[in-house]
């Protein structure tokens, strides 16, 4: 049985103080050899750590028995180890980047939880899923038949509304998803700021769908933002959709490219991996900044002597210097 956890989570609720929470946040963290990233905004929370079991439980019960996150959703995922090599605890004006004019507390599409998506997958051909994930989130994995945009992040999605205005008045259930669910509490919000009507989200998003209903129809790997860099969710029926960027053969590893320079999140199956050294060019494999390839394509940002405990000391310095 594998041992580790990794959590999956956020919640928009109005925080007064982030600062303090922030660094209760980091504290329970050190303390309970929890590692991973974590967002704390006036606008709420948004996390992603992993940890044994029994800290990520300890974690989610002292996250459930403060009033303003007795509700919040955790997706739970089994690991063999840490998905993560730090902690950061970070505040922001948002706990996902949006810049959208919209409050998720105010309005958003309907929630469907995944076994009702999957009913209406089933049985109603008016049903449009469209991914709200950055173009190399999807390229790697995707529901099946759903409508992509070629966005870096959810700030460009103004950029794109005129690709799906044809849906409007069309009789279309419009269901927008992404890997946990956060994006789409704004982006569902801002389709129905356009105009959009019968707009619907995922719950939880692909993770959530992928535990709780199989993933079924879900094509590929979805893409995480851990040491993973894809995790696993069809367990109905599952086809792989990507192509190795070197060598076009079919293939959903994915990887970051060695060359620090650039850095690109592309498929690359391992004989490639191997063969180009972690590089997506000849170009990036000769760079004097290539980093080495250890298999995975995963490159965890160097920081010299850093410990959790030395990140909350050194945030505190800066809040009195400020």
């Amino acid at each position: 049985m594998k041992p580790y956890r990794v959590l999956l989570y956020y919640q928009y609720v109005p925080i007064e103080d982030p600062v303090a929470y922030r660094d209760a946040q980091h504290e329970f963290c050190v303390e309970n050899n929890l590692l991973g990233r974590i967002i704390v905004a006036p606008e709420g929370l948004n996390g992603t750590v992993s940890g044994l079991e029994a800290d990520c439980e300890a974690y989610m019960d002292w996250v459930k028995t403060d009033p303003r996150f007795a509700t919040i959703d955790f997706k739970v995922e089994a690991h063999e180890t840490h998905a993560f090599q730090k902690l950061h605890v970070r505040l922001k004006e948002e706990i996902v980047n949006s810049d959208l004019p919209v409050n998720p507390l105010e309005r958003t599409g309907v929630h469907l939880e995944p076994a009702q998506l999957q009913e209406m997958l089933h049985n109603d051909p008016n049903v449009v899923m469209i991914d709200m994930r950055s173009n190399y989130e999807h390229s790697v994995g995707r529901f099946k038949n759903a409508v992509t945009f070629d966005m870096e992040n959810l700030r460009e999605l103004p950029d794109h509304i005129h690709e799906i205005e044809h849906l409007k008045n069309a009789g279309k259930k419009i269901v927008t998803y992404c890997t946990g669910g956060i994006k789409c509490e704004k982006a569902s919000a801002y389709l129905l700021s356009q105009g959009f009507e019968d707009v619907y989200q995922l719950h939880g998003g692909i993770i959530k769908y992928g535990l709780e209903a199989g993933g079924e129809d879900f094509e590929g790997k979805c893409y995480v933002f851990d040491n993973r860099l894809t995790t696993d969710v069809n367990q109905v029926n599952p086809v792989v959709i990507s192509k190795c960027y070197v060598c076009g053969t079919p293939s959903e590893r994915m990887v970051n490219c060695a060359n620090n320079d650039c850095n690109i999140h592309v498929p690359m199956c391992k004989d490639c991996g191997w063969k180009m050294e972690g590089a997506c060019s000849d170009e990036c494999k000769c760079s004097p900044n290539k980093r080495p390839y250890d298999g995975t394509g995963y490159y965890p940002r160097k920081s010299d002597h850093y410990t959790p405990l030395q990140g909350l000391k050194s945030y505190a310095k800066s809040q009195k210097v400020g």
